[in-house]
């Protein structure tokens, strides 16, 4: 104590050095601020490895819980030709819904076996017993059980092929949202209701609360919503505007089936609406190879072709694209599904059925080889 006051003292020879001690501090402070510097960088790195991890295992959740490849079924609009009623026209259209819906089938193609066939749901109705009338007949029935019960309404008037399509056994399917069951998903229609600026739409999407999405769209546009968490505290529910695949793709929930027409055989394939095509092409017919061996590779978008009353032969004879005298050159593989059958014909209602159970073992084998490579 006595050495500090006698260095304080003005009269002591013992002086401080203010410029040294000035530097020292610039120096000290230089330091911190290197330490801190270095600090800052390596949180910076360490939230950047987080953020990369949490990325990596987004993309492997996805992987695992997502459905990354689609299931097409084609078939020909004659078959309905062949029930004796619009009654059970109708009923055999819902037949291949279900079939399609149980065995998560993400696209069905009516193709006209007689190659005059429509490629439009548009036109007056002629009658379903008009040749080619069968392929909108059964597009539009299709169309209608795969639309959830809440938006029919919106998108189907009243029409001769719909008459007794209330009286089918409802599809049921993950989409087909009651209204107070809780889903992450939800499918809508634009509601005509203003909005302020900056603001989306509003949407029904089969709930008490409409829903506003987060983009301005077109009144009357079907929409696949994903909705955001419900707070008690919002007047509406809020929710992002995204892909019909997401649910399929994101989080593996199966999302209903599109129809699409084809004009002929051929056009199944060259109008099909993947960017890459089908890569995997599958024909049945009981002139087929047997299915004991069958081993699938991976693929993207697989393809099951169905014949209707005298096969797929029938189909290939009648589509002027084609000069091949049979049908399985068209196909990666042509299988027969269904060995030594009892009765001399199978109808393709049935086909589907038969053909999809025993393929679906060999789908998911093909889809996980493809999630390990």
């Amino acid at each position: 104590m006595a050495e500090k006051r006698a260095r304080l003292d003005p009269g002591s020879d013992m002086k401080i050095n203010w410029r040294n001690e000035s530097e020292k501090r610039k120096e000290q402070k230089k330091k911190w601020r290197e330490e801190n510097l270095l600090k800052k960088l390596e949180k910076a790195q360490l939230q950047k490895a987080e953020a990369e991890k949490r990325a990596q295992e987004k993309e492997k959740k996805k992987a695992d819980n997502g459905c990354q490849y689609t299931l097409s079924v084609a078939l020909p609009g004659s078959i309905l030709d062949n029930a004796q009623s619009p009654e059970l026209r109708t009923y055999l259209a819902g037949q291949i819904a279900r079939a399609c819906a149980i065995f998560c089938v993400d696209e069905i193609v009516i193709f006209d076996e007689t190659g005059e066939g429509s490629k439009s749901m548009e036109g007056n109705f002629e009658g379903v017993g008009k040749k080619g009338q069968a392929c909108v007949q059964l597009a539009r029935i299709l169309q209608y059980l795969e639309c959830p019960q809440y938006l029919r309404k919106s998108f189907f008037p009243k029409h001769p092929d719909l008459q007794f399509a209330g009286l089918l056994n409802p599809l049921d399917s993950p989409h087909h949202v009651r209204i107070d069951e809780e889903s992450e998903y939800r499918e809508g229609v634009v509601l005509d209701r203003p909005t302020k600026p900056g603001k989306g739409s509003f949407a029904n999407c089969g709930m008490r609360k409409e829903v506003q999405i987060d983009k301005q769209l077109q009144a009357g546009l079907r929409v696949t919503v994903q909705l955001h968490e419900d707070k008690p505290e919002q007047k509406v529910r809020k929710g992002i505007v995204v892909s019909p695949q997401h649910p399929r793709t994101e989080s593996g929930v199966y999302w209903g089936y599109r129809v699409r027409l084809a004009s002929c055989l051929s056009a199944v394939f060259t109008e099909c609406t993947f960017k890459d095509g089908y890569d995997l092409t599958i024909g049945t017919s009981e002139k087929g190879s047997s299915m004991e061996a069958l081993t699938l590779p991976a693929f993207r978008h697989a393809l099951v072709v169905f014949g209707g009353l005298q096969g797929l032969e029938a189909s290939v004879d009648s589509d002027q694209n084609l000069d091949i005298e049979e049908p399985n050159v068209l196909f990666n593989y042509y299988m027969n599904t269904c060995p030594g059958q009892g009765s001399r014909t199978i109808r393709t209602e049935e086909a589907i059925l038969i053909s999809l159970t025993a393929l679906k073992p060999r789908i998911e084998a093909a889809s996980c080889q493809a999630k390990e490579s």
